[in-house]
């Protein structure tokens, strides 16, 4: 100290977490983003979230934001205690597997439009262990007509976008399976927001 005034010393910075479980993901019905009353392809699509080394990540939080199957978001919900059919959002934890599932529809092109220039995807917002803050990257459905046309997946580089792609699971045609991979060989491509 000096005449009566603190020197001020810059602290160490400290990693977030992992405590999402706790306040952020109490409610696993956040993983079901469309109930079987939504029109739509109906799909499970399955999450798994890896480190560079590709070792799960058991305390992931996955967030996901989406438009139905024509296009369009999700309708304000109706009153407090009555979800909607379609929520347009999901919230879960992974498990010791690094692995969460969210039920939902295929999504249609943002805006219901042939003209938009945005394939079918779903917006991801990961939070993880290790982060500063949170992650956000989009998954897209491998084999979709839309692809090359996609304003944003143009911006990636052609050698990286297959980490933003989904694949139909081989047992279950209404299963798609997305790697999110933190690190490393085939990270997954991330957008600065």
């Amino acid at each position: 100290m000096s005449d009566g005034e603190r020197d001020l010393v810059a602290t160490a910075s400290e990693t977030v977490g992992p405590f999402f479980h706790f306040g952020l993901a109490t409610d696993t019905a956040l993983g079901c983003v469309a109930d079987p009353s939504v029109p739509g392809d109906h799909i499970t699509l399955a999450f798994r979230v890896t480190d560079g080394e590709g070792v799960a990540v058991p305390d992931a939080l996955v967030e996901i934001w989406q438009v139905d199957a024509q296009g369009a978001p999700a309708p304000p919900p109706a009153s407090v205690g009555h979800p909607a059919a379609f929520r347009g959002f999901g919230r879960l934890a992974t498990n010791e597997h690094g692995q969460c599932d969210f039920h939902t529809v295929r999504p249609g092109r943002a805006g219901g439009s042939h003209a938009d220039p945005q394939a079918p995807h779903i917006n991801i917002c990961l939070f993880a262990r290790g982060l500063l803050r949170q992650v956000h990257t989009r998954v897209y459905f491998a084999g979709d007509p839309g692809l090359a046309d996609d304003a944003v997946l143009a911006l990636v580089p052609a050698g990286r976008r297959a980490t933003l792609l989904a694949t139909r699971d081989a047992a279950d045609s209404a299963r798609w399976l997305f790697d999110l991979r933190l690190q490393g060989e085939r990270e997954t491509v991330f957008f600065d927001v």
